[in-house]
C-alpha cells in the first residue's frame, strides 16, 4: 500500500512522497569546520519562532572544561532533528561562534478527513496523533495514514488508500488534509476444514465466529475479513475438540488467500483430531498435611466413564481452589494432570493439591475505562489488595468481566510489585458502546402485527445499572414497559429489578374479551451457581375485562351496577327472567342472544370490575445449554411457583415447570426433550377466576389454536370462550436437521415434530345468582329452571381430560431479520369441542 504527500502551495520542497516504509528525510544538515573548542555559550541560533534560543542550546550537552566537541555537536544535531520540531536543521561554524540554522515545522490549523463515508470523522480524529495546533510532523503524518488504513481494514476493506495533503497557510501554519478512497469490503468467500472427520464442516462453522458472506451479509459483520478473529476462531475449534474428548487434537494452520477473482478470502483451518478419551479414573492428592483430598471430591465435575471434558476440568479446578481458600489454605493450589492410555482411549485424571508460592496482591490498578466507574470493576473481584493471590478467583474476575459486555477486551495480567512476595494485578480494557435504541416488528398468527419502539442502556451513568424503556402497539397488543436492574445490591452479588407495565389485549379470532393490566413487579436474582440461579419476586396488578357492547346487552338491560334494574321492562324474549330461553307463548324469541353473549365468566368478570391481585413467587432455573440462542446440547429448566393472597381480592397458588433436554445425534441432527406441566391450587373458600386459569394451545399441542384446549363453555347462543384449566402437561419430542444442501449462512433448518398433552379441571364459576339468567341447552334436572322446563340455571361446559396429540414439520430460520418460525401440524386426537389451527408463523427483528 502507498501513501503520497501532496502539497497544496509553496510547500512542494518540504515534503516527498512516502512509498510503503521508506525513511523520509527531515534535514540537511552541514558542518562546515570543526567546533572542538566551541562552548554553549558560543551558540547561535538562526530561524527560530517558537521555540526559545534556550531549548535549542539545551540539547548540545559540552563535556569536561564545558567545551564541544565534534562528537558532541553531532549528537546534539541528531538530537535536535529526533524532536520533530524541525524540517531543516543546519550548523556552521564562523570564527569562534557555532551557527544553529534551523527551518520550523509548520504549526497545524486543522485537520480534516475527504471520502470517509463509512468511518465517521470522531473516530478518526480520536484514532490519529497530529493535532490541530501541534507541530506538523512528516513521521507522524506516515504513522497516522496507516493508522487510519489499519481501521479500515479493521472493517474489511483491504482497498482503502490514504493520502496525506498540506494546504500552506499564513504565518508557518498548514491545514492537514486526509484524502480517503475507501475501496470495496473485502470478505471471506469460503471457509475450508481439512482433516475433520469426527464432527462436520456444517457443524465446526457453528463453533467460529467468522462466517461467509451471502446475500444478507450486510446486516451483520462477521463475513468481513479480519485476521485476528481467524486466529481466536483456532483456539475456538481447539476448545470444541477439547470439551468433546479429543486431548490429543491441533489445528495446525489456519490458512487465509486472498482471491483476486473472487475479490475475497478463502480461510482453511487444517485440524489433526486425534483420538477421542473418555476418564479413566478420578484421583485426588495433596501435598498439604492438614488438607484431605478428598473432601474436595464433592467440587469435581468429571466423572469416570464420561467424555474428557476440558472445560469441565478447568471448572474442578476453579471450584476445588476456592474451597480450599475458604477452609484457610489461601496459597492452596490445584494442578490436574492427565495420564492417557494411549490403547484403552482413556485419561486417568489426579487433581493435586500443593502449597503454592506465598504471593500478595499489592494493588488492582484499572486501566482504559473511559466511562464504567472503578467501584463497578472491582467488585467483579473476589479478591482485593492485601489478599492472597488467587489465580482461579483472578480467571474468574476476568470472565465476569467479559461477561458483563461493557468492554471489546478485557484481559488481567500481572506486575512485579515492590517485593518478591508482592504482585500487582492490571486490569486492561476498552470501552464499548453500551446503549441500544431499537425498532421491532412482528407478525404471528396469534397476535397478528407488532411493533415496539425501545432504547435501553446496558451500563447506565458508567454505574453497571441496567434501564429500559419501551412501547408496544400491535393488532390486537398494545401497551409499555419500564425496567431497571441494580446488579449489586448494597454491595452484594444480589440483582434488584423493578418493573412497571401497562399491557392491552384486544379480542380476537381466538377471545371474545380484551384485557387491561397495569402492574408493578420488584424481583431479587441470585446466582447460586454457574448454572443455578434464583429469582425471587413480588407482583401487584390490576386486571378488567372489556367486552364489544353487542356481547354484553344483556347485562346491560338488566343489570346496573350489577344489581338488578328496577326500569327493566321484559320483552317477549324475557319471561320469567329468561333471557334467550324458551318463550311459554309460542313466539320462541331469542331476545338478546340471538347477536351472541359472552360466556357467564367473562360478563360476571365484567360486572365485578377491575381486580387487584398481590401475589409472592419464585423461580428456580438450571440452565447447562451450550448455547443460549441456538443451543445444541444441555440442559434448561424452569421450576416455578405463585402465591396469590397477600392482600388483594384473589388467593390461589401456581405451580409451573419446564424442561427442556438437547442432545446431538448423526449428522448435525439435535434432539429436543420438552415436558412441561402446571397446577393451579384454589385457597381457601375463595372462588377462582377464569383469568387465574392455564390457557393453552400451540404451547402445549402444536395443531391447535389459541385457547384452542381444554374447558369451553357451550353455549350454542354464546361465543363459546375458552375458560381454561387448573391442571396441564405436555410432552415433545423433536428433531432439528440442517439443509445440508444450502450454505450454513442462511440460517435454514427442518424439523419434526410430535406432542402430545391436556388441561383440564375448570374451578370457575359456574352461576351467577344475580343474573336470574339461565342457557337454552338441556342439563342435569338437580339445575334445571323450575320456571322452565326447557332451560338449565348457570354454565354449561364441557371439560374432558382427552390427551391431544399432533405431529407436524417446521421450518426454523436464523434469519439475519430475526428467528422465524413456520409450523405445519395435523391434530391426531382431540377434545370434542377443541379448535385446531394446523399453520402456525411467528417472527420479528430490530433494526
Amino acid at each position: 500500500m502507498k501513501f503520497g504527500l501532496r502539497v497544496r502551495g509553496g510547500l512542494a520542497a518540504a515534503f516527498i512522497m512516502i512509498a510503503g516504509s521508506a525513511a523520509l528525510p527531515l534535514a540537511g544538515v552541514v558542518v562546515s569546520s570543526p567546533a572542538a573548542a566551541q562552548t554553549v555559550n558560543s551558540i547561535e541560533v538562526v530561524g527560530n519562532r517558537r521555540v526559545e534560543l534556550e531549548t535549542i542550546r539545551s540539547y548540545f550537552k559540552p563535556g569536561p572544561g564545558g567545551t564541544l566537541d565534534a562528537g558532541r555537536v553531532d549528537d546534539g544535531l541528531k538530537a535536535l532533528i529526533e524532536t520533530g520540531l524541525f524540517s531543516d536543521v543546519r550548523i556552521n561554524r564562523q570564527g569562534g561562534r557555532l551557527i544553529v540554522t534551523v527551518v520550523e515545522n509548520p504549526v497545524i490549523g486543522r485537520v480534516a478527513f475527504e471520502g470517509n463515508k463509512k468511518v465517521k470523522d470522531e473516530q478518526l480524529q480520536a484514532e490519529v496523533q497530529s493535532k490541530p495546533r501541534g507541530t506538523l510532523s512528516r513521521p507522524m503524518v506516515q504513522s497516522d495514514a496507516q493508522r487510519i488504513s489499519e481501521i479500515y481494514r479493521r472493517s474489511g476493506r483491504y482497498d482503502v488508500r490514504v493520502t496525506p495533503e498540506m494546504i500552506e497557510q499564513p504565518n508557518n501554519r498548514v491545514d492537514l488534509i486526509f484524502t480517503i478512497e475507501e475501496g470495496a469490503k473485502t470478505g471471506v468467500k469460503s471457509i475450508e476444514f481439512v482433516g475433520n472427520s469426527a464432527f462436520s464442516s456444517y457443524r465446526l462453522k457453528d463453533v467460529i465466529k467468522t462466517r461467509e458472506t451471502n446475500l444478507l451479509s450486510f446486516l451483520g459483520s462477521g463475513d468481513v475479513y479480519d485476521p485476528d478473529r481467524v486466529e481466536a476462531d483456532r483456539d475456538l475449534i481447539r476448545r470444541f475438540y477439547l470439551k468433546n474428548g479429543y486431548a490429543d487434537v491441533q489445528v495446525v494452520a489456519a490458512l487465509s488467500e486472498y482471491d483476486p477473482e473472487r475479490k475475497g478470502f478463502m480461510v482453511t483451518f487444517k485440524i489433526e483430531e486425534g483420538q477421542q478419551y473418555r476418564v479413566g479414573s478420578v484421583d485426588f492428592q495433596s501435598t498439604i498435611a492438614t488438607l484431605d483430598p478428598n473432601s474436595l471430591r464433592g467440587y469435581s465435575r468429571v466423572s469416570v466413564g464420561s467424555l474428557y471434558n476440558v472445560e469441565n476440568i478447568e471448572k474442578s479446578v476453579e471450584e476445588m481452589q476456592i474451597e480450599a481458600s475458604r477452609r484457610g489454605y489461601a496459597f492452596a493450589v490445584v494442578r490436574p494432570r492427565g495420564d492417557r492410555n494411549f490403547e484403552a482411549h482413556t485419561v486417568s485424571v489426579v487433581f493435586a493439591v500443593d502449597e503454592g508460592p506465598r504471593t500478595y496482591i499489592e494493588r488492582i490498578n484499572i486501566r482504559g475505562n473511559t466511562r464504567t466507574r472503578d467501584y463497578v470493576i472491582r467488585r467483579e473481584f473476589d479478591i482485593s489488595e492485601g489478599d492472597a493471590y488467587n489465580r482461579a478467583l483472578v480467571d474468574r474476575a476476568e470472565r465476569r468481566l467479559k461477561n458483563l459486555d461493557f468492554f471489546k477486551d478485557v484481559k488481567i495480567s500481572t506486575e512485579p510489585g515492590s517485593s518478591s512476595d508482592r504482585v500487582i494485578l492490571v486490569v486492561n480494557l476498552e470501552e464499548k458502546s453500551t446503549g441500544d435504541f431499537s425498532i421491532s416488528g412482528g407478525y404471528s398468527t396469534t397476535d397478528g402485527a407488532l411493533a415496539e419502539v425501545s432504547i435501553s442502556e446496558r451500563n447506565f451513568l458508567g454505574r453497571g445499572l441496567f434501564a429500559k424503556a419501551s412501547v408496544t402497539y400491535g393488532q390486537f397488543a398494545r401497551g409499555y414497559s419500564l425496567s431497571f436492574v441494580e446488579p449489586y445490591l448494597l454491595d452484594y452479588r444480589v440483582a434488584l429489578g423493578l418493573d412497571l407495565y401497562q399491557r392491552q389485549q384486544l379480542a380476537n379470532n381466538f377471545i371474545s374479551y380484551g384485557t387491561k393490566t397495569l402492574g408493578f413487579s420488584p424481583r431479587l436474582g441470585f446466582q447460586l451457581r454457574e448454572d443455578l440461579s434464583l429469582q425471587l419476586r413480588y407482583s401487584i396488578y390490576r386486571q378488567e375485562i372489556t367486552l364489544p357492547a353487542t356481547l354484553r346487552d344483556c347485562d346491560n338491560r338488566q343489570l346496573v351496577n350489577g344489581l338488578p334494574n328496577p326500569a327493566f321492562v321484559p320483552t317477549p324474549a324475557f319471561i320469567n327472567g329468561n333471557l334467550g330461553g324458551v318463550d311459554p307463548t309460542g313466539n320462541n324469541g331469542l331476545g338478546c342472544f340471538a347477536n351472541g353473549e359472552a360466556s357467564l365468566p367473562v360478563r360476571q368478570e365484567l360486572a365485578n370490575g377491575a381486580t387487584l391481585t398481590s401475589a409472592l413467587g419464585y423461580t428456580l432455573n438450571y440452565n447447562t445449554l451450550d448455547n443460549n440462542k441456538n443451543p445444541t446440547e444441555g440442559l434448561l429448566v424452569d421450576f416455578k411457583q405463585d402465591f396469590a393472597g397477600v392482600g388483594g381480592d384473589v388467593s390461589y397458588l401456581k405451580t409451573a415447570f419446564d424442561a427442556k433436554y438437547f442432545t446431538p445425534l448423526v449428522s448435525d441432527i439435535v434432539s429436543i426433550v420438552h415436558l412441561q406441566g402446571g397446577i393451579l391450587n384454589k385457597i381457601g373458600n375463595n372462588q377462582l377466576r377464569m383469568l387465574d386459569h392455564f390457557q393453552m394451545g400451540p404451547n402445549l399441542v402444536r395443531g391447535f389454536a389459541p385457547n384452542g384446549i381444554g374447558p369451553r363453555d357451550i353455549n350454542p347462543f354464546g361465543t363459546q370462550d375458552a375458560l381454561g384449566g387448573t391442571k396441564y402437561w405436555g410432552a415433545s419430542l423433536e428433531l432439528q436437521m440442517p439443509f445440508w444442501f444450502l450454505p450454513k449462512e442462511t440460517g435454514l433448518k427442518g424439523a419434526v415434530y410430535a406432542d402430545a398433552g391436556g388441561l383440564w379441571g375448570y374451578q370457575g364459576p359456574t352461576s351467577w345468582a344475580q343474573t336470574g339468567e339461565v342457557n337454552v341447552a338441556g342439563c342435569q334436572a338437580p339445575t334445571r329452571n323450575p320456571n322452565n322446563a326447557g332451560t338449565c340455571l348457570g354454565l354449561q361446559f364441557n371439560d374432558q381430560n382427552t390427551v391431544r396429540t399432533s405431529v407436524g414439520v417446521g421450518l426454523v430460520w436464523a434469519s439475519p431479520f430475526g428467528p422465524l418460525r413456520f409450523d405445519y401440524a395435523i391434530p391426531l386426537t382431540k377434545g370434542q369441542f377443541d379448535r385446531t389451527q394446523e399453520f402456525r408463523f411467528g417472527g420479528g427483528t430490530s433494526f
